[in-house]
């Protein structure tokens, strides 16, 4: 049990440094909260055994280190949208020249086709 809870703790807390790396740093936040609980789980029964690995303590600065690199990306990086005019123009001028490329088409449709297309009802 307490190697189960040691190798999860490792894992999730590899996944939150991954993720808080990314952009999506975001979502680091859950694997680091599971380390956390791993870890202080694996910390208690190590603790019962008589004998605590060094591992345990590692996953716990992994954690730290992926919840402290989350705050910065948080606290010090601005997501903004700049000039959005210029790209709400373009797409005016693009569905115009859709429009009136569509009304230069001319198709016929022959009525005798019609009448011998069979629906599914």
């Amino acid at each position: 049990m307490k190697l189960l809870f040691t190798f999860l703790a490792l894992l999730t807390s590899v996944l939150a440094i991954v993720f808080s790396v990314l952009p999506i740093s975001n979502l680091a936040i859950f694997p680091a909260l599971a380390a956390l609980f791993f870890s202080i789980v694996a910390f208690y029964l190590s603790k019962k055994a008589g004998r605590v690995k060094k591992i345990i303590p590692f996953t716990i600065i992994l954690t730290a280190m992926a919840l402290s690199i989350t705050a910065y990306k948080w606290a010090f990086t601005k997501t903004e949208v700049i000039n959005t005019k210029s790209f709400e123009i373009k797409e005016d001028k693009l569905e115009k020249e859709a429009i009136k490329e569509l009304e230069g088409i001319d198709i016929e449709i022959d009525e005798t086709d019609l009448e011998t297309i069979e629906f599914g009802d």
